[in-house]
């Protein structure tokens, strides 16, 4: 008999499962504590069941753990990258992030970057996930596992999660869902969801299927451009949403939830740095409600990129204040975010596992 995992089952689900085994259905909301709450690792460790039912859940059911493969430390931010060996064998990487030493909010913040693919099907130019190639979605299970092993090698509690580690979450987006549902559930992980943030490459469907549904996390959208020739070879996506659609959608998501988003930009030299795309950027920002979060260009030559993956560069350190600066003058609120883990190809778009390479191609 296929032992069913437990870990990964939303109340709902777990109050279906109780059911199924023939026991009442307030067991469930114990069960789901211990999961989650309490993050135990076997039913042995739920000591308000009886004997007998953990017996019979040991019989029936299973709780999913992770292995770590390998982890690396950043030497000079304290950035960590877990490498994770899944059920099948299959490996992803996720980020605990420390905050800036300066920052308002260092004592308290700790930020992990979880994966919800293993690879990515969008072949983003920028991005060393796309040489992976796309093998398959990561469980709801999976998902919460990178949150719960890395806060058992976290020293203080993991505050904030990104969902911008490897594969674009609007195309797992039920599993992404029911992960966030558990992780803000206060009888569940219990944390804010206003902690949490989705970024996506530009599903505009999803965008307003998260409108609609009220979804109370934060958005991002990975942008890099307002031009349609220029964010199609950036991001072949454009040909499926044009950018317009992309605005519209947000533009639906702000009247609908009456909430904020965050455009991440990242600035290449020669591609998205000019003139006419800060007063582009400028327009959008005066459409929409919304944040620009310029992102410094993290190499991805460890993946040996070919043709116009291998032709982009991000702008100078000068070059990108600039450009913040332009955006600044005509009253956009506006950002450079801070790299973390560069030295470990942990940065924003470097995740990718190198021994999965192979599997992809």
């Amino acid at each position: 008999m296929t032992k069913t995992n437990l870990k990964g089952l939303t109340q709902k689900a777990l109050e279906q499962f109780i059911l199924s085994v023939g026991e009442p259905k307030y067991r469930a909301s114990q069960i789901y504590q211990w999961l989650y709450k309490y993050r135990v690792s076997s039913f042995e460790a739920m000591t308000n069941l009886s004997v007998s039912l953990r017996e019979k859940l040991n019989e029936a059911a299973t709780i999913e753990q992770f292995s770590v493969a390998a982890s690396q430390t950043s030497n000079v931010d304290g950035t960590v990258k877990f490498l994770y060996e899944l059920s099948d064998g299959k490996k992803i990487e996720t980020v605990l992030i420390p905050p800036r030493i300066t920052a308002v909010d260092a004592e308290e913040r700790m930020t992990l970057c979880v994966s919800t693919q293993i690879g990515c099907a969008l072949d983003c130019k920028f991005c060393a996930t796309a040489s992976m190639g796309f093998l398959r979605n990561l469980t709801t299970s999976e998902i919460l596992n990178q949150y719960i092993t890395a806060q058992t090698f976290s020293e203080k509690p993991i505050t904030n999660i990104v969902f911008m580690g490897m594969g674009e979450p609007m195309l797992n987006y039920d599993n992404v869902m029911d992960a966030v549902e558990i992780i803000t559930d206060q009888n569940g992980i219990g944390l804010s969801p206003k902690r949490i943030t989705l970024s996506t490459a530009g599903y505009a469907k999803h965008i307003r299927k998260m409108a609609d549904e009220d979804r109370k996390i934060k958005l991002a959208l990975s942008l890099h451009s307002l031009r349609d020739e220029v964010r199609s070879d950036l991001m072949p996506i454009t040909k499926k949403f044009s950018v317009e659609d992309l605005l519209s959608a947000l533009e639906y998501y702000n009247k609908k939830t009456k909430k904020s988003v965050m455009l991440e930009y990242i600035v290449f030299e020669g591609v998205n740095d000019t003139d006419q795309d800060v007063q582009l950027l400028v327009k959008a920002a005066r459409r929409l409600d919304c944040r620009v979060n310029l992102i410094p260009y993290h190499s991805i030559e460890f993946t040996h990129p070919q043709g116009y993956s291998a032709a982009l560069h991000g702008v100078s350190k000068e070059g990108l204040e600039r450009f913040w600066k332009k955006l600044r003058m005509n009253d956009v609120i506006t950002f450079i975010r801070h790299s973390a883990g560069v030295d470990i190809d942990a940065a924003c778009g470097q995740l990718a596992v190198k021994n999965e390479l192979a599997i992809a191609h």
